[in-house]
């Protein structure tokens, strides 16, 4: 919505995906990925409340294994987007079965 309108509830949660990815991945090292130290930190402070009852010393490890599809050690905004998208699939069940 650089149009100067509104942007719908959906447009502002893109841009927030994507601005908090940069707010992290920028924090040291590589500014296009997100290190185990800013997975971790970003982890606990953005999804912290989705992820307390699951979380334990390993889940970031896990978290990496899984989705680092390059090997690298650290996740790209491609990798933390599916990242993203396996959190919301899983909410939205959660949230389903709620209802």
């Amino acid at each position: 919505a650089s149009s100067g309108s509104m942007a719908s509830r959906l447009e502002a949660a893109v841009e927030t995906l994507i601005r908090v990815f940069h707010r992290y991945s920028a924090r040291e090292g590589a500014r296009r990925t997100l290190s185990r130290v800013e997975l971790r930190e970003l982890l606990r402070t953005e999804l912290g409340g989705f992820l307390q009852s699951r979380w334990d010393a390993g889940a970031v490890e896990r978290i990496l294994r899984e989705l680092d599809e390059d090997g690298d050690g650290e996740l790209d905004f491609q990798e933390y987007v599916a990242l993203v998208a396996a959190l919301t699939v899983a909410c939205n069940a959660f949230f389903w079965e709620q209802a």
